[in-house]
């Protein structure tokens, strides 16, 4: 399976899980049977409030699904409609991320979880809930 994880650096599996979906600056791209990992970059961080448009975002990747520490009622209702299963996960580095998902430790993200928006107390480490 192909798993797609927003980070904050081109790490590898040690790249640290950005708090946020559509303010990543990259999304890794992980094989979870080789686990070869390719960095994409996001061209669309710095959109407005409910702009993000993560299926254009991950356009041309194999994916079959998307793990995110918080993300916003927009952005999850896109990539839902685009198909895309997103999970819930609180794992700092990618690795810690993608081993909790092969033993199906992460939730499926529900909109009472979602993000209420950005600016102060939001983005980078906000800790949506």
């Amino acid at each position: 399976m192909n798993i797609c994880i927003p980070v904050e650096n081109n790490q590898g599996l040690d790249s640290a899980v950005c708090a946020h979906f559509g303010s990543a600056p990259f999304f890794l791209m992980v094989d979870t049977e080789t686990l070869t990992c390719k960095a994409v970059p996001n061209n669309d961080r710095h959109h407005a409030h409910g702009m993000c448009h993560p299926v254009a975002a991950l356009a041309g990747e194999k994916v079959d699904g998307i793990v995110v520490g918080g993300i916003g009622m927009g952005a999850l209702s896109k990539l839902n409609a685009g198909g895309y299963q997103v999970f819930q996960s609180r794992f700092g580095t990618a690795k810690e991320t993608i081993e909790a998902y092969k033993s199906g430790k992460l939730p499926v993200f529900s909109m009472q979880n979602v993000c209420g928006g950005h600016g102060p107390g939001h983005g980078h480490g906000h800790g949506c809930q």
